[in-house]
């Protein structure tokens, strides 16, 4: 068992003092370079999150302002469409109005119209009253 560990050690293998003490300098050096480039690397990617927080920190505030120019839009369409919807109705109020008046209008004139024809001539509004009876009569019947 000495053997094998007398082996495995450097200056056992042959190799001279100077030569462990270089690789032991090395090692040194390697530890360091890697220490170096391991910093490096967290600084650089510290700086890279930032950025990162930064860009979506603006996207954040870009989708706001878009989220509220879309809700005015919406607001604004429809104040539109409300306004359009009211003229609409209120236009066709009114020719409902028109048309409700010309059809009193054209009523009063056909029962004045009647009247002057009754007055004139009563047994022909009397025989005119019997024959639209009988038509209601026989229209009742049908049914």
């Amino acid at each position: 068992m000495d053997q094998i560990k007398s082996q495995g050690s450097p200056k056992a293998a042959g190799f001279p003092d100077n030569s462990r003490e270089s690789l032991a300098s090395s090692i040194g050096r390697g530890k360091e370079a890697l220490g170096t480039a391991a910093s490096e690397a967290m600084e650089a990617g510290g700086a890279d999150l930032k950025a990162l927080q930064r860009d979506l920190s603006e996207l954040k505030e870009t989708l706001a302002k878009i989220i509220a120019r879309a809700g005015d839009e919406t607001a604004k369409s429809a104040r539109e469409i409300a306004g359009q919807v009211s003229t609409a109705a209120g236009d066709i109020a009114e020719r409902g109005a028109n048309v409700a008046s010309v059809a009193t209008e054209q009523a009063k004139s056909l029962a004045a119209e009647l009247e002057n024809i009754a007055r004139r001539n009563p047994l022909g509004a009397l025989a005119g009253a019997v024959v639209v009876g009988i038509l209601i009569g026989r229209m009742g019947r049908r049914d």
